[in-house]
């Protein structure tokens, strides 16, 4: 149980840079983009190419995050240039990134299992430090006899992820961040104090994918594969992971608000997890739970809201039923 818990965690931490991607365009932008579908395979398919032709793996990455950069980018120019329905030009990119993918692979799935990915080389790294010989003997204190065979991945990803977090945050209170928080909250308001909207707009969906295409190139080298297929359903997780981090922990500030959706990847990972160890639920209903993940998170708020009205409206009535007897 503890194993499949770490793990939950561990990849949580990683999908957790695809969900501030999705955070900039849903929340910050108000921006429906489905690009990310697309682009999330972009990263490990860049990635995975880069690494084969024995391109170093920090650097693959780097390469990666600018595709899907680029792709964000096509997206944004499709629906502030071309004036295309933000909508369909997501849905428009997202089909033809699932050619361009796999132009890249060369074929349906690219293995890197023989090859050094960024994880191996800091498992070769992490490997002399000894930190894992001193967790692994504090969690057998707790009567622990399956221990995980690296914390590396762990420790190093969330501090990445913490480092990312924080640069968004800075970002947003930055001028062009406060432009880009305007134009999600009110468009024409920031198009009359003579800011252009347009290549806000372009540069906020192409860092949006960015983070995308990075966490797909982490998950790629993670898995050890990219496979054009891999990122089907990887915006219903991103969402999940928004909005149960928002019903959680609160949206009152951005650095609780992003927060919020590290938390909620995390969470979703590990709810998922403890989905698929029912036993009549198998690894082909990912899909369905995740479906079944965003539809309990949004109704859930809503029907305790309405509960929380109707206590206040009978309390009042008592209130004021009191006040007629006096």
């Amino acid at each position: 149980m503890f194993i499949s818990m770490f793990g939950a965690v561990e990849s949580g931490v990683i999908y957790a840079i695809m969900a501030l991607g999705v955070y900039l365009t849903f929340r910050v932008l108000d921006f429906p983009d489905l690009t990310v579908d697309g682009s999330f395979v972009t990263g490990a398919s860049v990635a995975a190419l880069s690494i084969v032709n024995g391109v170093p793996p920090i650097l693959a990455t780097l390469f990666a995050l600018l595709a899907g950069f680029l792709a964000g980018c096509i997206t944004g120019l499709l629906h502030t240039k071309g004036k295309v329905n933000a909508l369909l030009s997501g849905i428009l990119m997202m089909t033809a990134l699932y050619s361009i993918n796999l132009r890249i692979l060369g074929q349906p799935t690219l293995s890197m299992l023989h090859e050094t990915t960024i994880f191996k080389q800091l498992g070769s790294f992490w490997s002399v430090t000894g930190i894992d010989n001193a967790l692994n003997s504090l969690l057998v204190v707790f009567g622990l006899d399956r221990l995980p065979s690296t914390w590396a991945i762990l420790i190093v990803m969330a501090v990445v992820t913490v480092i990312i977090k924080l640069v968004t945050d800075f970002y947003l209170k930055t001028e062009v961040g406060l432009a880009l928080r305007a134009i999600g909250d009110n468009k024409r308001m920031i198009r009359s104090l003579s800011a252009n909207t347009d290549n806000l707009t372009i540069v906020g969906v192409g860092l949006s994918n960015g983070l995308v295409a990075l966490s797909g190139a982490l998950i790629g080298q993670l898995g050890g594969f990219a496979d054009v297929n891999m990122g089907i359903g990887m915006i219903v997780i991103g969402l999940a992971s928004v909005i149960i981090g928002e019903a959680l922990f609160g949206t009152k500030t951005i650095a609780r608000a992003t927060l919020a959706v590290i938390g909620g990847a995390i969470i979703y990972r590990i709810i998922v997890t403890l989905a698929l160890r029912v036993d009549f639920l198998e690894t082909g209903d990912m899909k369905f739970i995740t479906a079944a993940i965003v539809i309990i998170a949004l109704v859930a708020p809503k029907v305790l809201q309405v509960q929380r009205e109707k206590k206040r409206r009978i309390q009042k009535r008592k209130q004021l039923g009191g006040d007629s007897h006096a």
